[in-house]
């Protein structure tokens, strides 16, 4: 019998990671699911159970640059050869530029961009020695446009698709399929926590357009695609036999980035997200 691929799958304490572990097990794969605290795990072991399926739980910090590395080498030396790694971990810091100090931009950054780096810089030789290999990490909408008030995450976001497109080619070369899954709204914890009416004051000078946007915001989110949906779009990227680099989790979504992968000046974009503020 063939032993099972190992997949590590970061930020999986709910919402698409958790969704996303889930699924790689079903389709019979060695899933290692990561979190920040594991004592968060109760919700993802629950779903396990119901769907028939062992995870094992790791703790993993991605700005924890050695001990993220720590986890991935006793992942191996217990599992073996890490076969898929799926980047989910993120957060996001709402916020125009004037208003995000270097901290902010700073901590979006070590979360969206550089320990996504790490993490896929540690399984890269092992994964080239093989000769396969998947690297999946879960970006945005907001990879592809800027966003009114999202400016730092935004920024970490363009950021990791340009590491993982230039890193893509080179890799092929090896076996290894880069991919970067990008849902538009999606009902997790980290946007029902991002109540954009709160994080500006009264005296803002950019009052007027911050709850402008939160009001469109927080009206896309109503309508969030649902977290096991987006998930199923991951695991689809993580195990298909025809990889490819870019995949939306939604109509909405393919239309967000399609806009902008088409315009080749940037009007529309501008356009487009100006009505945000209207």
């Amino acid at each position: 019998m063939a032993e099972k691929k190992v997949a590590v799958v970061t930020g999986t304490s709910s919402g698409i990671g958790l969704h996303t572990a889930v699924g790689l097990a079903r389709a019979g794969v060695q899933v290692v699911a990561t979190m920040r605290d594991t004592g968060m795990a109760g919700p993802l072991l629950a779903e396990a159970a119901g769907q028939g399926v062992e995870i094992a739980v790791r703790g993993l910090d991605v700005t924890d640059r050695a001990g993220a590395v720590r986890c991935l080498d006793e992942v191996a030396e217990e599992y073996g050869p890490v076969g898929i790694l799926v980047n989910n971990a993120g957060q996001c810091i709402a916020g125009t530029l004037e208003e995000l100090d270097d901290a902010a931009l700073q901590h979006m950054l070590d979360v969206n961009y550089l320990g996504v780096a790490a993490l896929t810089r540690h399984v890269l030789p092992s994964m080239r020695e093989a000769g396969a290999g998947r690297i999946v990490t879960v970006s945005s909408n907001g990879a592809a446009h800027g966003e009114p008030f999202l400016d730092a995450y935004c920024g970490s976001k363009f950021a990791v698709e340009g590491l993982m497109q230039s890193l893509a080619p080179v890799a092929a070369r090896f076996g290894v399929a880069v991919s970067v899954v990008e849902p538009a709204f999606t009902a997790t914890k980290m946007t029902e926590n991002m109540d954009f009416s709160r994080v500006f004051g009264p005296d803002d000078p950019y009052n007027g357009l911050a709850e402008n946007f939160a009001r469109h915001a927080n009206g896309l989110m109503a309508q969030a695609q649902p977290a096991a949906e987006a998930a199923a779009v991951v695991v689809e990227a993580a195990m298909t036999d025809s990889p490819r680099f870019r995949w939306q989790t939604s109509e909405a979504a393919r239309e967000l980035v399609g806009l902008s992968i088409s315009d080749l000046d940037g009007g529309n974009v501008i356009s487009a997200m100006s009505t945000w503020l209207d």
